[in-house]
């Protein structure tokens, strides 16, 4: 890896406000690092997880905490008029219910304040085409689930010995199997959200009847906590209600449990709230990492844009480390500043005031 131009190429993603190519780097630079030097670095062989772990393992290990949250989530690069490859194509939006064509990426977070770092990540991949029966036409799948991918992910910070308590996720993933693999073979504990059919049993005797009920119909006070036995989970968890006001005015109900029994409604509430970390995660690196604002047309260069789109994110939370300054003021300090160099520059080609 180029450390030099990796340099070079985050220092460009986050000073960018536009398209970002190895045209622009270059004329930027004054043709001091050619076009085609920054061309090579692109098409080098892909940087992957283990890449990104050397990258951010030194700023980690400042401030990690033994009781720091790991969150998981998944999230779409959207380029719509991208060539389709196996790794630029549709994927199914859950958060808005919607077909969209780009990169579909995982990352583990690791938010340990004041820091909120990439720790892994995988990029999805769909591999294998099928006929749709339904629709007769020809489609895409991956060989490996997102559930498995995240699997992976907590396998990988685990065997990188990083320091954390929790796992964090939303209801996509709480699944069985998710809960299981972290409480059991990772010797972790969970907090997620489950949806509101979820079928529960309010004792271990009534899960062996297998008498469960939908999560809603549960008589559950707002600020009480209550043990319960999930289907298909062998330990109990301690399950938690927030009643909200949603964007469009009305109420609603968000279900937490976690396999730490011993938290207050109000631990599991606060803690839970620190899963927004990645959805500010997720913007940053779009908008100020510049992650949308590549023009890549093959899969290995769209992957190391997206590599170096992360370590760009990296970089601003060492930023951030340092000034007190978040990623979006820095962002906009850097437009000012550029701004007013433009600002300087057209006064010095034109002198005479239209006013004058």
């Amino acid at each position: 890896m180029n450390k030099s131009l990796l340099d070079l190429y985050t220092d460009y993603l986050i000073s960018s406000f536009g398209q970002t190519t190895a045209t622009g780097l270059s004329r930027l630079l004054d043709g001091e690092v050619s076009h085609d030097r920054i061309t090579r670095f692109l098409t080098s062989p892909a940087k992957t997880s283990a890449h990104l772990w050397r990258i951010v393992k030194p700023m980690l290990r400042q401030v990690e905490q033994d009781d720091a949250v790991l969150v998981l989530d998944d999230s779409i690069e959207e380029k719509p008029y991208t060539d389709e490859n196996d790794l630029v194509c549709w994927h199914w939006d859950h958060s808005n219910q919607r077909n969209v064509k780009g990169i579909n990426f995982l990352t583990a977070l690791y938010v340990a304040d004041p820091l909120s770092l990439p720790v892994a990540f995988d990029l999805v991949t769909k591999t294998e085409t099928f006929l749709d029966a339904k629709t007769q036409k020809q489609k895409r799948r991956s060989q490996i689930t997102k559930n498995a991918r995240y699997r992976m992910l907590l396998q990988v910070v685990v065997h990188n010995q990083i320091r954390f308590r929790y796992v964090i996720n939303d209801a996509w993933y709480a699944s069985a199997d998710n809960m299981k693999f972290i409480h059991k073979d990772l010797k972790k504990d969970f907090l997620m959200p489950l949806k509101s059919n979820r079928k529960v049993a309010l004792s271990q005797q009534e899960k062996q009847r297998g008498h469960y009920q939908a999560v809603s119909q549960l008589d559950l006070p707002e600020e009480a906590t209550r043990e319960i036995w999930l289907e298909e989970v062998d330990f109990p968890l301690l399950l938690a209600k927030e009643v909200f006001t949603n964007e469009g005015g009305g109420a609603g109900t968000l279900y937490l449990v976690t396999s730490e029994v011993t938290l207050s409604n109000d631990q599991m509430i606060k803690l839970y709230k620190k899963r927004w970390s990645i959805e500010v995660y997720h913007k940053s690196l779009k908008q100020n990492g510049s992650l949308e604002k590549s023009p890549t047309r093959t899969e290995t260069t769209q992957r190391n844009h997206f590599f170096a789109s992360l370590c760009a994110y990296v970089k601003l939370e060492g930023l951030k480390l340092k000034t007190g300054i978040n990623h979006f003021a820095l962002k906009s300090k850097i437009y000012m500043s550029a701004l007013r160099s433009a600002y300087a520059e057209l006064v010095k080609l034109n002198p005479q005031s239209l006013t004058a």
